[in-house]
């Protein structure tokens, strides 16, 4: 990514936002593994579970979301649902997916933040899907392959 002006400082005016934002990197990072599952990119699929537990994250939910399942958590269970019906319907949400997520305690207002997580997220499921960076060994016990693959 650093070997483009364009889209590193795309990326860092991004994130800067949505870690400063109203959710809580517990949510956050429910989002981002979410986004790195739906998008099978292996390698933030590895580092956000790897955050995601070292935020507090139930392990039972991440390995939910890993494996394309509802977490208990039912907070994160509409921020995953959410974040992966953005992405398969691209953008494309009918009154049942807003319905689901304002039923879970959450505002319009934080719909619309989630589709800023997305946005960013994006941006590094797709270089890695292009690069394919190596996976670091303090990844490697997170390591994941898309079921589909």
């Amino acid at each position: 990514m650093a070997t483009s002006p364009v889209l590193i400082g795309s990326l860092v005016g991004l994130f800067g936002h949505v870690h400063g934002g109203s959710f809580s990197e517990k949510q956050i990072q429910v989002v981002l593994l979410t986004n790195a599952v739906t998008n099978a990119c292996t390698w933030a699929v590895a580092f956000h579970s790897l955050l995601a537990v070292k935020e507090g994250v139930d392990r039972s939910d991440v390995e939910a979301i890993r494996e394309r399942r509802s977490p208990k958590d039912p907070k994160y269970a509409a921020l995953a649902g959410l974040a992966r019906t953005l992405i398969e319907k691209r953008g494309y949400l009918d009154d049942g997916d807003v319905s689901a997520f304002l039923e879970a305690g959450f505002g319009k207002d934080h719909l619309l933040e989630v589709i800023a997580i997305v946005a960013a997220s994006t941006m590094t499921n797709y270089t890695g899907n292009v690069t394919k960076p190596k996976l670091e060994q303090d990844f490697q016990p997170y390591r994941w392959q898309a079921l589909d693959a």
